[in-house]
């Protein structure tokens, strides 16, 4: 199914798995570039170092496409595009707004500049600012989330930006991906999805208690971070809700203090980066140091399987989720499943019967056969 986003990136399939932190690391992105999708690492919780030797390890086994997610606003953004420039890395992409002059940079290296968005006026901005494309995310999403409907972003964006769209929040089948295709996007990106595939490196114990999720079992609370975040209702997260502010920032100097040791970033690094989320959000500096607890709280469950002191961040769709496929199946059936959609619709069915009972003479556009974002 060939698109704007397959054009613009290499792939085969206009599909994207994002950057997860902890999550999306050189096994899940080499196995989605093998399958013809978009696989994106996500660098915020690795080293420069890390970055560079995961960029490498994804290289070493794969010709295909792949991308980097950074954070726009870290201290040490511009290593780490430095890496991705001189590794010869497809794609960028930003889980916050870069600036002008990062994205400049990036493009003029040949790097594809792919930043998320929340609101159609932050699209805009990208947009204007030069951007390739841009990914937009629904309040379905899971993680850092807006309260605004896929269905009611996407096609305000779609609309708004003459650049490449791809929908996030609440995808995970092929019918989704029709879905998104018809309100103009250029393809569909997912998380959760891919998290619950068989190239996940997350524990089982933790894949196990998503698949049980139901829809009440999901939820967007401000209690991790003070910013709006979706993830499953556990035993951590209705502690924070029930903790008190002084005991919350106890926790959180402890954890940051533990992220440093393990991210390797120095205490200067991360004031700077509190610096500039505390500027980008409004934070006050109690929520700052709730923000910096934030990796170690997603560790605790990504990497060490502790479900009961970590949290997990999770879309919507792993209510709808069942099963933990390969990446390779994963995408071979949402692509057959897309296909089977296409085929299904009824306007479709009406339209040919009409045509070769010689009612509508087909002309133009209207007769190309080629799936809707083709």
């Amino acid at each position: 199914m060939r698109t704007a986003l397959t054009d613009l990136t290499g792939v085969r399939h206009p599909i994207v798995q994002t950057g997860m932190g902890w999550v999306s690391g050189p096994r899940l992105v080499t196995a989605t570039a093998r399958a013809g999708a978009l696989g994106i690492l996500a660098s915020a919780t690795m080293t420069p170092d890390q970055l560079r030797s995961a960029v490498r390890e994804v290289r070493s086994r794969t010709d295909a496409p792949f991308g980097v997610n950074l954070r726009a606003d870290a201290g040490d953004a511009r290593e780490r595009v430095r890496i991705i420039v001189e590794e010869g890395v497809r794609v960028a992409s930003f889980a916050l707004a870069p600036s002008k002059e990062l994205i400049a940079e990036l493009k003029d290296a040949g790097v594809v500049v792919i930043p998320s968005a929340g609101a159609r006026r932050h699209a805009e901005k990208v947009a204007a600012w030069g951007a390739d494309a841009v990914i937009v995310q629904g309040g379905e999403g899971g993680g850092h989330t807006g309260s605004l409907a896929t269905t009611v972003l996407l096609p305000q964006v779609v609309d708004a930006v003459d650049i490449p769209v791809i929908a996030a929040g609440g995808f995970h089948d092929g019918r989704g991906l029709v879905a998104a295709l018809a309100y103009g996007a250029a393809g569909v990106a997912m998380g959760t999805r891919f998290l619950l595939t068989s190239d996940s490196t997350v524990p089982d114990a933790v894949k196990a208690r998503y698949l049980a999720a139901t829809v009440r079992d999901i939820t967007l609370t401000t209690a991790v971070d003070g910013l709006p975040h979706r993830m499953l209702r556990t035993e951590m997260v209705a502690e924070l809700e029930g903790a008190g502010r002084m005991r919350a920032l106890s926790r959180a100097v402890r954890q940051a203090a533990r992220f440093r040791r393990i991210s390797g970033h120095s205490w200067p690094g991360m004031v700077r980066d509190g610096l500039a989320l505390r500027h980008g959000k409004g934070l006050t500096w109690g929520q700052v140091l709730l923000a910096a607890n934030t990796p170690m709280l997603l560790r605790a469950a990504m990497v060490e399987g502790r479900v009961d002191v970590g949290i997990m961040a999770s879309g919507q769709v792993a209510a709808l989720i069942e099963d933990l496929p390969s990446v390779g199946m994963l995408v071979g059936r949402v692509m057959a499943e897309a296909d089977d959609a296409l085929a299904s619709l009824p306007l479709r069915e009406r339209n040919d019967s009409a045509a070769r009972s010689g009612s509508v003479a087909p002309s133009g556009p209207a007769a190309d056969s080629s799936p809707p974002g083709a």
